[in-house]
C-alpha cells in the first residue's frame, strides 16, 4: 500500500496513520545527491586512501573533486556506510634484515591458470578492545580464498598454519607471493615452500600493488562486510569473516571473472588441468 495524495475520501494524514507512516517521512523526498552511487564510491575511495580523515576533511576532498555537498550530508552518509576515522593503524608486517629476501617474479607474468600463483598478506581489523589480524591465501587466477586465520597477534605461527592448511587442501602452486614481512621471510615459512618445490616471490619494498590480488580481497571484505556492520565482540567478527568468505567463494559474482564465482572458476580450472594432463600422458604412451 502507498499514500494516494489525490484520494479525496481519505486525507493524507489519515492515510499516513493507517500505514504507520509519519507525515514528515512522507513529505521528505530523497534527493539524487543522497543516494548517488558515484558519490558513495568516491567516499569509499577516500576512506581507503586516507582512513585517518574525519568527515570535515572528507567533505573538503569531495568538494575538491567536484561534488557539491556539505558536511552534514557527508557525516550522515559515513554513518550509514559504517565508516570510522582510523587514527593509528598498526603495522602488519615488519622487515627482518637478517632474513633473506627473494626477487619479485610476477612482473609481466601472464597468469592464465589456477594454482599458477598464490599470494598472502595480513590485514588488521579494529575491534572495541583493540586490533585483531586476518591472514588469507588467495589463488590469483580464480580469486578463490584457499585458507585463512584470525589472530590476536601477528606471530608467524598463524601464517604458517594458514599455509599448511592450503597445501593440505589444494594442489601446490608454481609460485607463492608475499611481502617482505618477517613472518614470510622466516626460515620456518620459506622452508615449507622450498620443501614443496614452490618458487618464492616477494613484493618490492613499499609496493603494495605487487600483491594486488590479496589487496583487492581486503578491500572487498572490509567494504562489503566489516565496515558496514557492528559487532559486539571478536567472536561475532570471526563468525562474520567465515560467513563472508563462504559467500565470496561460492556465491559472489566477479566482473573480472566474467561474472562467475571464484569456486566455479577454480574447480573448472582444475578439471581443465587434469584433462590436459591426461591428454599429454595418452600421447606419450602412444
Amino acid at each position: 500500500m502507498i499514500v494516494e495524495p489525490k484520494n479525496k475520501k481519505i486525507t493524507i494524514m489519515t492515510q499516513c496513520e493507517l500505514l504507520g507512516l509519519s507525515r514528515s517521512t512522507y513529505y521528505h523526498t530523497p534527493t539524487n545527491k543522497e543516494y548517488d552511487d558515484k558519490l558513495i564510491d568516491e567516499i569509499l575511495k577516500i576512506q581507503e586512501e586516507t582512513p585517518f580523515y574525519g568527515y570535515r576533511k572528507v567533505t573538503k576532498e569531495l568538494q575538491n573533486r567536484g561534488f557539491n555537498i556539505g558536511r552534514k550530508s557527508i557525516k550522515k552518509l559515513r554513518k550509514m556506510l559504517g565508516l570510522k576515522t582510523i587514527y593509528r593503524a598498526p603495522k602488519t608486517t615488519d622487515r627482518n634484515y637478517s632474513h633473506k629476501v627473494f626477487p619479485y617474479l610476477l612482473r609481466e607474468l601472464e597468469i592464465n591458470k589456477v594454482n599458477q600463483v598464490w599470494s598472502t598478506d595480513i590485514t588488521y581489523i579494529p575491534t572495541p578492545k583493540g586490533f585483531i589480524y586476518l591472514t588469507a591465501i588467495i589463488d590469483w587466477y580464480s580469486k578463490k580464498v584457499l585458507s585463512y586465520r584470525v589472530s590476536n597477534s601477528m606471530d608467524k605461527t598463524f601464517c604458517i598454519e594458514t599455509l599448511n592448511e592450503a597445501l593440505s587442501l589444494y594442489p601446490k602452486p608454481d609460485i607463492f607471493n608475499t611481502d617482505q614481512g618477517s613472518q614470510y621471510t622466516s626460515i620456518e615459512f620459506t622452508n615449507i615452500l622450498k620443501q614443496n618445490q614452490i618458487k618464492i616471490s616477494m613484493d618490492g619494498k613499499g609496493r603494495a600493488t605487487d600483491n594486488i590480488a590479496i589487496e583487492r580481497f581486503w578491500r572487498t571484505i572490509k567494504y562489503e562486510e566489516l565496515y558496514i556492520n557492528e559487532y559486539k565482540n571478536v567472536k561475532e567478527i570471526k563468525k562474520a569473516i567465515t560467513e563472508f568468505i563462504e559467500f565470496y567463494n561460492k556465491r559472489r559474482l566477479h566482473s573480472t571473472l566474467d561474472y562467475d564465482t571464484p569456486d566455479k572458476v577454480y574447480y573448472q580450472g582444475l578439471k581443465n588441468e587434469e584433462a590436459q594432463l591426461a591428454h599429454n600422458l595418452q600421447r606419450l604412451s602412444v
